[in-house]
């Protein structure tokens, strides 16, 4: 291994004792290949096991916490124990190679379609008729809190090293935290950062609380939140401070912060010269641990998000569906032979669950491909 890409490789241990051998995350990636009543499948199986030998952790898909929470088709469940035997099937897959196994908790919000949700009825913050979703009432919203607290307990069972709260892209709990989607006057909102924050805290607290319940030991909560939205009103870097800084009091294994491109330049509310990453780093990096990701492919731009923007980790989502043994090659100086571009002659090489190579084809520049 080349001595530039050691930063990778350094071992770590968190708040909650667990520890692992180096500073790479399998980004969590919906792959629509959950069985119907969000069981695990078979085609998951060999599919996660195939990129656990070599990161550190392996975050999975996003589970909803609730019937009325699917955001997508086959995604997986955690809302019933009868998802907990599939649950840890998957788990021990993950640690079969080596890796620590996380879940992603969530919750989809307005962003569920209709015909995934018992009803149809689509839920948000806020009643929100051009977009299909009404708001969820006070008792509805402790009810969905306590699901993450179920899913958590459920988790633990399952034999999982961690979760994380999935706090981003546009999904229920940052519809509670975003002046776009929150209209409440209550105590789940307001017209203050600060106010809106209610719902994302009570879940952490909930998590934390499931877990303390279940005695579980060196179990990790991560929590992952978009820093901007384009809209105004909309979250800004200024909002994104009140929320790291308030999570940074709640004594989390780390932040996640979802980006598309990991050194994308801040919008507003904040200095738009600098990267996001690195002004959060400023307000929080000594306080928890951060995660960065977005479009990292080769090994210098994994340590680039490590050394120029200062993360303790680095997570790698879609080249991972396409160099599944990316971290080994790396390790064994091998990178120069590692692939950036899906074969479609070599379908069978990447162990991909047929719903998810569906989509990568369908979806022309989400993962690039060639004929």
């Amino acid at each position: 291994m080349k001595s530039a890409y050691q930063p990778l490789f350094e071992p770590f241990t968190f708040r909650s004792g667990v520890q692992t051998e180096n500073r790479i995350m399998v980004a969590p990636m919906t792959h629509y290949s959950s069985n119907d009543d969000g069981t695990i499948s078979e085609q998951e199986l060999p599919y996660i096991g195939a990129r656990s030998d070599g990161p550190g952790i392996v975050i999975t898909a996003c589970a909803n916490v609730h019937v009325n929470g699917k955001a997508f088709p086959g995604q997986p469940g955690i809302h019933d124990d009868a998802h907990i035997p599939g649950l840890k099937r998957l788990a021990e897959t993950i640690h079969a190679k080596g890796a620590k196994a996380v879940i992603q908790i969530h919750h989809g919000g307005l962003q569920c379609p209709p015909n995934l949700v018992p009803n149809g009825d689509v839920l948000s913050a806020s009643d929100l008729p051009e977009k299909g979703a009404r708001g969820l009432s006070d008792a509805e919203v402790k009810e969905i809190i306590e699901g993450f607290g179920a899913a958590t307990t459920r988790a633990i069972k399952a034999g999982f090293d961690g979760v994380e709260i999935h706090g981003a892209n546009g999904y229920l709990i940052q519809q509670f935290f975003s002046p776009h989607t929150n209209k409440r006057t209550d105590a789940w909102g307001g017209e203050s950062a600060s106010d809106r924050l209610a719902f994302p805290l009570a879940i952490v607290d909930t998590v934390k609380s499931a877990i303390a319940t279940e005695g579980a030991k060196n179990f990790l909560v991560g929590y992952r939140f978009s820093p901007e939205e384009p809209e105004t009103p909309g979250l800004t870097m200024e909002d994104t401070f009140v929320l790291v800084d308030a999570l940074a009091q709640k004594e989390l294994d780390y932040l996640h912060v979802s980006l598309m491109e990991a050194h994308s330049k801040a919008r507003r509310g904040a200095d738009e010269t600098r990267s996001r990453l690195s002004l959060i780093k400023e307000r929080v990096g000594e306080q928890v641990p951060l995660v960065g990701v977005g479009s990292v492919h080769t090994p210098a731009q994994a340590v680039a998000v490590l050394e120029d923007e200062d993360m303790d980790f680095v997570a790698i989502g879609r080249e991972f569906l396409i160099e599944p043994n990316w971290v080994n090659m790396v390790k064994n100086g091998e990178e120069a032979n590692i692939q950036t571009v899906i074969k479609v002659s070599q379908k069978e090489t990447y162990t991909l669950p047929e719903p998810l190579w569906n989509l990568i084809m369908n979806a022309r520049g989400w993962v690039p491909f060639e004929e």
